[in-house]
């Protein structure tokens, strides 16, 4: 790198770590804290200084490598749903595809600030143009919409999409006719932003123009259209997903389909995505018909989660089909969860033990399956195999709790043990005064207030599932 380069980059990082540090202090997660299963904010208010400088962070970002120019702008424009991170077209559209949730607010720009923003966005860097269009995103709709709409009929294709996006990124409602103008657009990157920006903003008179859209020739426009359909809360085109779910040639746009038909809760698609489930032929659309399935929660779909559940080539796919089960929280499935105890996969067996842990109404036997997981090589399964006992707390496993307690090493798993343990009714004096005499002051807390009744008991451990396969 030579000393231009260097320069910039250096410039481009101090100014974007000037803004974070004026900006806000993010929700950070610690080791520790993740190891609990916590997010820990460690400042949950926020505090500010003086003004970002807008007009030294596009200098400094101009000629920035990209992936530089990648970490400054999430820095200043959030990700996820909420921060943009998801839109079919940026500046930097090659290198910011991965998400993240550092999100920094800056607050009320000053008016020339807002301007020098808007005229970066028909910049010739990729860099400023990301950075722009990420700081707009900002600001409240009402100081920047009409500004995005004239940019969005400009004659300059770049500057249309980076327009579009902007106005999804504020949400700006007074937008959506001329976004919906734009869904007819020569640029793909335009009719995707705009179909993106309108899911954004949900509004009701979008949602014929956007089934329009899921016969486009562009499979980013496709996939854009039908994404934003799920984010509205409509069930009328439901029959038009489905056919998107069972038709479209891109497995990209039918997994979109097949999360919108899940996110809208249409039960009326229950069959459509147990015959995705059982005979798409990409492994991403049967996890996401998987993921589907249990959102809707319908008994229907308990056969075809049970065939993938055993017999899918894939593990993400049992794993979440697995998932989907017991989110349904039907005992008729106890078997079936019971046979994925022994999955080749420790993903899909720990998933299993979440899964029967759901199973806990008064009287549920732990099965066998479940037992033996205590003894299972990932540690991970383990505890998700303890707290599943304590959620059924059937005195019945108590031998098998006692035993595994004896061997385990792991500090949270051994936690998770001792709260089985009480959950299921343990009454042995011998056990109780061991466990109260142990050396490790987590194991006596755990023991006492496992004593003490399950009010005061830690709800820790709560093990969620890995699954959350959204687009």
């Amino acid at each position: 790198m030579n000393g231009a380069i260097m320069q910039r980059v250096i410039g481009l990082a101090i100014a974007t770590f000037a803004f974070s540090s004026l900006g806000g202090v993010p929700t950070v997660a610690s080791t520790a804290g993740l190891q609990r299963g916590r997010m820990i904010n460690f400042d949950q208010g926020r505090h500010r200084g003086a003004p970002i400088d807008v007009s030294a962070l596009l200098t400094a970002a101009r000629g920035a490598p990209p992936m530089i120019c990648s970490l400054a702008a999430r820095a200043v424009g959030g990700w996820g749903w909420g921060g943009g991170s998801d839109a079919p077209y940026t500046p930097l559209a090659a290198v910011t595809s991965s998400s993240m949730n550092d999100d920094f607010d800056s607050g009320p720009l000053p008016a020339a600030d807002i301007q020098r923003l808007l005229a970066g966005l028909a910049s010739d860097d990729a860099c400023v143009r990301e950075l722009s269009i990420r700081l707009i995103g900002t600001q409240k709709a009402e100081t920047v919409d009409n500004e995005l709409v004239t940019r969005l009929g400009s004659s300059n294709e770049s500057l249309r999409a980076v327009a579009a996006l902007g106005l999804g990124l504020v949400e700006a409602r007074n937008a959506v006719d001329p976004l919906i103008r734009s869904l007819r657009d020569a640029s793909t990157d335009v009719r995707a932003n705009s179909a993106w920006a309108l899911g954004r903003i949900e509004s009701g008179r979008a949602l014929n123009p956007l089934v329009n859209l899921f016969t486009d020739g562009a499979e980013k426009v496709r996939e854009a259209a039908v994404a934003a359909i799920g984010h509205m809360d409509s069930t009328s085109a439901v029959p038009a997903l489905i056919r998107v779910l069972r038709q479209d040639d891109s497995p990209a746009v039918r997994r979109v389909a097949a999360w919108a038909l899940g996110n809208l809760e249409a039960r009326e698609a229950v069959d459509a995505l147990g015959n995705a489930l059982a005979h798409d032929a990409d492994a991403r659309v049967r996890e996401m018909s998987a993921w589907a399935l249990g959102n809707i929660e319908d008994r229907r779909a308990i056969a075809a989660l049970g065939a993938a559940a055993r017999g899918d080539a894939e593990d993400r796919v049992r794993e979440t089909a697995v998932w989907s089960l017991g989110n349904i929280e039907d005992r008729s499935v106890l078997d079936i969860l019971n046979a994925a105890t022994s999955d080749r996969s420790s993903n899909v067996r720990g998933t299993a033990a979440w899964a029967i842990g759901q199973m806990d109404e008064n009287g549920t036997k732990a099965p066998a399956g479940l037992l033996r997981l205590l003894n299972d090589e990932s540690a991970d399964t383990r505890l998700k195999a303890a707290w599943a006992l304590g959620q059924l707390e059937d005195p019945g496993a108590l031998p098998a709790i006692r035993d595994a307690l004896k061997n385990e090493k792991n500090d949270r798993v051994r936690k998770a043990l001792i709260r089985a343990l009480m959950k299921s009714g343990e009454s042995s004096q011998a056990t109780l005064t061991e466990l109260l005499s142990s050396p490790d002051p987590q194991v006596r807390e755990a023991a006492v207030r496992g004593i003490a009744g399950a009010r005061s008991f830690d709800p820790w451990p709560w093990p969620w599932p890995r699954p959350r396969p959204f687009p």
